[in-house]
C-alpha cells in the first residue's frame, strides 16, 4: 500500500494578508477507534503541523470542527499517536463539509466512507478507494491507470495537485499528467503554493510536443554546429560518451539506422560528455559514426548541451521532428527504430 509521506507536502500558505477568513466546518462520524483514543485536527503549514483541535467524539462517533480560513488550506487527521498517514483534507473557505470514515488501524488511515461539500475531499475518497481496493496482482498491475484516469477526469479540482504526487517516482512517464493538471489549475488558482509547486516541478521538463532547445556547440575540429541547422529534417539528438558501454554497445544501431533511413531525411546530432578530445575522436572512428555533426564541450556531466535537455544519464536520446518538435525521449534499439519506419515508412 503507497502511503503518503508528510515530506512531500508542500503548505497551503495565505498569500492576501487582506483576505477575510470565512468559516468553514468540517463534521460527521469516525468509527473503529479504540475507547479512549483521541482523533486529531492539525494544519499544514510548511513543512511542520500547527494543532487545530481535538476531536471530541460522542457515543455515536459523531464530531465537528469549524476553522476560519482564507484560502483552501490542508489539514491533516491524526490519532494521537501521530500516525503520519492519518487522512488528508483540502477545505475550502465557506464549505460545509461533512466526512464519515472509518479507522482502519492495519493502514494506520482514516477512510472517508461518505463525503458531502467537497469536490477536493471527495477526490481523496475515491483516490484511497482504488489504492485500498487493489489486493490482488492483476488490480495493482491495473493501479496506476485507474489513479492516473481519475485524477485526468478530475484535473481541476485543486486536491489533483496534491494527488498526482504519488508518481512522482516515475515522473518522467506521468509528466503529461503534471501538465495537464497544472494547466487545468491555472486560471482559478494561479498563486496557489499547489500549483506553483507543479510549475517548479515542471520548470526545464521537456516533454514531447514541445519545442525542442537549440545547442550550439564545436565539433573535433573547432567548428559550431547547431542542432537548429538541421531543421527540416527529423533528427536523433543522441547523447553519449566514450566511456560508457551502454552507449558504445548501442552504436551500431544508430548506425544502421543512420544509413537506413538519412535519404530520406533522418540526421544526427551527437553530444558527447566526454572530457578528452582523443578519447571522443578515437572512440567516433572506432564504431564507424560517420554522420558529421559531433559536438562536445569537453566538460563531462557539466556539459552545457547536456544541462539544456536535463541529461542525467546516457545514453540518452531525444527524437526531433522536421519543425524542430520533441517526437519522443530514449527511444532506442527496436523501439527506435519502429518510431522511425513510421515516420519514413518501412
Amino acid at each position: 500500500m503507497k502511503r503518503f509521506s508528510i515530506m512531500i507536502i508542500t503548505a497551503l500558505l495565505a498569500w492576501s494578508m487582506s483576505a477575510t477568513a470565512q468559516k468553514s466546518t468540517l463534521s460527521g462520524s469516525i468509527s473503529g477507534l479504540p475507547e479512549g483514543t483521541y482523533a486529531i485536527l492539525d494544519e499544514v503549514v510548511g513543512n511542520q503541523l500547527r494543532p487545530v483541535d481535538t476531536l471530541k467524539l460522542d457515543k455515536s462517533g459523531s464530531y465537528k470542527v469549524a476553522m476560519n480560513i482564507t484560502e483552501p488550506t490542508m489539514y491533516v487527521l491524526h490519532t494521537d499517536s501521530r500516525d503520519v498517514s492519518s487522512g488528508y483534507f483540502l477545505l475550502a473557505p465557506k464549505e460545509k463539509v461533512t466526512a464519515d470514515m472509518v479507522y482502519l488501524e492495519e493502514q494506520k488511515m482514516f477512510k472517508i466512507t461518505a463525503c458531502k461539500g467537497s469536490k477536493n475531499v471527495d477526490l481523496y475518497r475515491q483516490f484511497n478507494d482504488l489504492l485500498l481496493g487493489a489486493v490482488n496482482q492483476t488490480m495493482q498491475a491495473m493501479l496506476p491507470y485507474q489513479l492516473e484516469k481519475l485524477l485526468r477526469d478530475n484535473k481541476d479540482v485543486l486536491m489533483s495537485a496534491f494527488l498526482v504526487t504519488v508518481f512522482e517516482q516515475d515522473f518522467e512517464n506521468h509528466a503529461p499528467l503534471y501538465v495537464e493538471i497544472r494547466d487545468a489549475l491555472q486560471k482559478e488558482y494561479p498563486n496557489h503554493f499547489l500549483v506553483k509547486q507543479l510549475q517548479d516541478r515542471l520548470r526545464n521538463v521537456l516533454l514531447p510536443g514541445m519545442e525542442a532547445p537549440d545547442i550550439a556547440m564545436k565539433d573535433p575540429e573547432g567548428n559550431v554546429r547547431k542542432l537548429s541547422d538541421l531543421k527540416g529534417n527529423v533528427v536523433l539528438l543522441d547523447f553519449w560518451a566514450s566511456w560508457c558501454s551502454p552507449c558504445r554497445r548501442e552504436n551500431p544501431n544508430v548506425v544502421k539506422l543512420y544509413h537506413r533511413f538519412h535519404d530520406k531525411g533522418f540526421e544526427i546530432f551527437s553530444v558527447s560528455l566526454d572530457n578528452t578530445r582523443e578519447a571522443w575522436v578515437k572512440a567516433i572512428k572506432a564504431d564507424g559514426l560517420v554522420w558529421p555533426n559531433h559536438v562536445s564541450d569537453l566538460q563531462g556531466w557539466t556539459s552545457t548541451g547536456g544541462k539544456t535537455y536535463g541529461v542525467s544519464s546516457v545514453p540518452n536520446t531525444i527524437l526531433i521532428d522536421r519543425d524542430g518538435k520533441i517526437i519522443a525521449r530514449n527511444l532506442r534499439g527496436a523501439e527506435l527504430e519502429k518510431k522511425l519506419e513510421e515516420i519514413f515508412g518501412k
